[in-house]
């Protein structure tokens, strides 16, 4: 699924660049015709991940669906068994008492007007934003520099709520978020290369399986389509779709 990756670099192994040992050495490796197992994909993009730092392992997953029609939007969030390799650093809309929550289950910003302002001024320091209820006509203020950076508030995927604390958690504990994209693609990091296989691929059963929970009713055909594994520097591996367990 070599075309089906969100980003240019991870579409063929000539997107990792010319030249050098490192190059080769995919080249030598990774067969681009080839359709590999979620193990062997996992064990190769591994392998092949030779850089200084710790790059995380993506998920790139083609679905047979038209996002153009309201009634095919495949959209959720679900939490990895294994977390992702990161903790997310945490805003929360809140006032009072439920501010306070908020700041005791370990929210990194929480704010109402104010917070909307420095978002407004264009100082966003947090992954994922949840609000209170009764704070989403103050968060709208700010819908149209939040939406498009996929961090608006929403009710289903559980970032509006009374419960700030457990959302506070669930976001803490690597809790991934995924919505097709105009051309049908989902994509997501899901671990790290330090990860075992078997915890990688659990966390994208995992992945997976909430998907598979948010098939459209109306959909005709096949679902999932072609599937790739990269790493954030690497090239993408395709993956046999039959493989995926969800």
């Amino acid at each position: 699924m070599a075309n089906a990756q969100k980003k240019s670099k991870n579409n063929s192994i000539t997107g990792v660049g010319t030249g050098g040992k490192r190059i080769r050495n995919i080249r030598e490796k990774v067969d681009a015709e080839k359709v590999y197992t979620l193990q062997e994909a996992i064990s190769l993009v591994k392998e092949v991940s030779t850089l200084k730092f710790d790059e995380t392992i993506e998920l790139a997953l083609r679905l047979g669906i038209d996002p153009r029609h309201s009634d095919q939007n495949v959209r959720g969030v679900v939490s990895m068994p294994h977390g992702v390799g990161k903790t997310a650093k945490v805003a929360v809309f809140a006032r009072d008492d439920k501010a306070e929550e908020a700041k005791k289950a370990g929210a990194d910003i929480v704010g109402a007007e104010d917070l909307v302002e420095e978002i407004l001024q264009g100082n966003i320091n947090f992954d994922k934003a949840i609000a209170t209820p009764d704070m989403m006509s103050v968060v709208s203020k700010a819908a149209k520099t939040l939406g498009p950076k996929g961090l608006m508030p929403n009710p289903k995927l559980g970032t509006v709520t009374k419960d700030i604390a457990e959302a506070v958690k669930n976001a803490k504990s690597g809790q991934v978020e995924f919505r097709a994209e105009k051309n049908g693609i989902i994509h997501a990091g899901l671990g790290k290369v330090s990860f075992g296989d078997k915890e990688l691929i659990e966390n994208i059963n995992a992945f997976v399986g909430a998907i598979e929970k948010a098939k459209p009713s109306s959909l005709k055909g096949i679902y999932m389509t072609k599937a790739s594994v990269s790493s954030t520097m690497g090239p993408g591996v395709t993956v046999d779709v039959s493989t995926l367990t969800a």
